[in-house]
């Protein structure tokens, strides 16, 4: 299951990426917003990636004005590795590398088309382990208030 959120400013994105989804047959939660009035992101953000945090959700796909805000709102909640993307590559590479669980995109920055294949690429790819392995549990210390040095 994918959990979806936006604010008004990725409301359409939102609703392209919902689109998708149910073509695709993908199940999903959609956690706001509804319509394209003022909400502020934050409040979406840490909806869907509570769904994730608890197990409900296996990832989430957040989308704003530019991605970043979102993004930040939702690097705040512990468990979550929210990235904001832009292209392929580093949709594709945050899951690789990063183990990402959140895919954080920006409507006045990409189109749909561009964010549906990063949505595919996200969705579909792997955590690759290994090195990475250590880099995301050194993430994870962080949080936890660990010192790495």
């Amino acid at each position: 299951m994918i959990a979806i959120g936006s604010d008004h400013a990725g409301f359409p994105l939102k609703e392209e990426i919902r689109k998708y989804l149910e073509e695709n047959k993908i199940d999903y939660v959609d956690v706001g917003c509804y319509s394209p009035e003022r909400f502020d992101y934050a409040i979406s953000a840490q909806k869907a990636c509570d769904k994730v945090v608890s197990g409900e959700c296996d990832k989430a796909i957040l989308c704003c004005g530019t991605g970043i805000g979102i993004s930040m709102a939702a690097n705040k909640v512990k468990g979550i590795r929210a990235c904001a993307c832009s292209d392929y590559f580093s949709a594709k590479y945050t899951r690789l590398h990063n183990d990402a669980n959140v895919l954080c995109m920006g409507d006045r920055v990409i189109g749909a088309g561009l964010a549906i294949e990063m949505v595919d690429v996200f969705l579909n790819t792997e955590f690759e382990g290994g090195r990475h392995q250590t880099r995301v549990d050194q993430i994870m210390a962080i949080e936890k208030g660990e010192k790495l040095y």
